[in-house]
């Protein structure tokens, strides 16, 4: 697969982008995606399979993986060129238990380098996946670890250098899911594909022949690769039949560069259990939710007092993007209502008094300048503390066993004002602030990814335990981390 230059070649002008451009881009009123306009919801929701454990007596978690190129048929009659881990498109979801020794042979069958990074885990540094952990072409990387954290819903992708977008888009991403003793005990929907549902969103776009429109343009660069069809799993429109009663969804909006406001039509209320590192102590009530490209949530729908037959949809509305009836749940039977967990685990606050260092980070959207030819000066565009990802600095050390807060400040020019993200690999951290307020309930867990809006400062403490090595830190909108949004942080004995 060769590197995508459809600006050079002047392809990007064919991106489908709303009304006018046939079968492949109907929009409805408000460009809300509708059954009656769009011919959607008739696919069964596919529930990513769960791929086999070789060690059958399940002592510890081994795997083998491919990464591969595949096709699907997003449109009828077209096939689009896709990627994907042991399948077409997305992959299996690989499910461990806390303490179970890990092992993985992923063989690259790809004509191009690629790695596998697993977002969220608290992971050796010579196994991150990172950029520093190179797949080439034809060869085999075989991780081997012990899982060492609590139970949550953590996803892998690829992160090779100047990469990442493009393999993502092409459909490269999973989910990881980590159990322990709590998650087992609890009383929530823990039946896998049946009460509970992972839901992988993400956005594309499509150039007319029906193959996916990753441009690299500079519009796409600065604001992100942002799609005008929606996938849920892999599928546009789909329906998912449940029996009723209480339903677990596992929201990973695993899109390159898109903010998702999620929520229901008829803006029912439903619980977060869980953010990206695990559980909450306790349910926390909303009726739509925010995650920002990388974040995760689980979240407890209670479908008990349906009518048998009734069809609930599910909305996502992009930021500064379309709305989308992303997909509809179809209720077939009847349950008795059961009543609502009201403790989940207890979570230990890190005292802010425990820091021994803060440090300062500015993620900054610089207005550019105009050279001798009218172009946009290519550097220091997207930057933190003014840098630009160099694989060969070292821009952090942090000692082992330490406790830092680091104060992440979205600095964007006002003419480029635009959120970023900030992902830290390793660890999982705890909001302290938004703006110097308390986050809401439901960003009170443990977390690896925030999302910080333009003029915000978010403050995060986090404890840096059990590994030395280099980790990255970068905004997880993935066209900005492609361009350089990126830095290393060292952790050293």
């Amino acid at each position: 697969m060769k590197r995508r230059t459809f600006l050079k070649s002047g392809l990007a002008a064919l991106a489908l982008a709303g009304a006018g451009t046939g079968s492949l881009s109907l929009l409805g009123k408000n460009g809300l995606v509708t059954s009656a306009e769009a011919g959607g919801f008739s696919d069964p929701l596919p529930i990513p399979p769960l791929l086999t454990n070789l060690d059958v007596s399940g002592e510890t978690a081994s795997f083998t993986m491919d990464v591969q190129q595949g096709k699907m048929n997003f449109f009828p009659g077209t096939h689009t060129a896709t990627l994907g881990y042991n399948g077409n498109f997305l992959g299996p979801t690989i499910r461990v238990r806390n303490g179970q020794q890990f092992r993985i042979n992923v063989h690259n069958r790809l004509p191009e380098v690629t790695t596998l990074h697993w977002h969220g885990l608290h992971v050796p540094a010579q196994w991150d996946g990172g950029p520093r952990q190179p797949i080439p072409a034809g060869t085999t990387w075989s991780p081997d670890f012990t899982i060492n954290q609590e139970a949550a819903t953590l996803w892998y992708h690829p992160h090779a250098m100047g990469l990442t977008g493009e393999q993502v888009y092409y459909g490269l991403a999973g989910l990881f899911l980590i159990e322990d003793d709590i998650s087992d005990n609890l009383d929530i929907p823990k039946t896998y594909g049946v009460d509970d549902i992972p839901l992988v969103i993400q956005d594309r776009r499509f150039f007319e022949n029906g193959q996916f429109a990753y441009a690299q343009n500079m519009h796409d660069v600065m604001n992100g690769v942002i799609g005008n069809h929606l996938l849920v799993n892999g599928v546009m429109q789909p329906t998912l039949t449940i029996p009723g009663g209480q339903v677990r969804l596992r929201l990973l909006n695993g899109s390159n560069s898109s903010i998702y406001k999620i929520a229901f039509d008829d803006q029912r209320t439903f619980h977060v259990i869980a953010s990206d590192g695990g559980f909450l102590e306790h349910p926390a009530p909303m009726n739509s939710i925010i995650l920002s490209a990388g974040e995760r949530a689980e979240i407890i729908v209670d479908f008990s007092k349906e009518s048998q037959y009734a069809v609930i949809s599910l909305l996502v509305e992009q930021m500064r993007g379309s709305s989308f009836e992303a997909m509809r749940i179809a209720v077939n039977g009847t349950t008795g209502v059961t009543p609502m967990v009201q403790d989940l685990r207890t979570i230990e606050k890190i005292p802010e008094s425990e820091a021994t260092k803060v440090r300062e980070f500015i993620m900054e959207t610089m207005s550019m300048g105009r050279g001798r030819m009218g172009m946009g000066m290519m550097g220091r565009r997207l930057t933190i503390n003014g840098k630009k990802m160099d694989i060969n600095r070292i821009d952090e050390l942090v000692q082992l066993g330490s406790t830092e807060i680091w104060e992440v400040t979205n600095r964007s020019a006002m003419m480029m004002s635009m959120p970023h993200s900030m992902h830290l690999h390793d660890v999982q951290f705890q909001i302290l602030s938004r703006n110097g307020r308390t986050p809401p309930a439901h960003e009170q867990g443990r977390k690896d990814t925030v999302l910080i809006m333009p003029g915000e400062t978010v403050r995060i403490i986090s404890r840096f335990r059990d590994y030395t090595g280099v980790y990255m830190y970068h905004c997880h909108l993935l066209e900005h981390e492609d361009d350089g949004m990126m830095g290393q942080f060292e952790v050293i004995s």
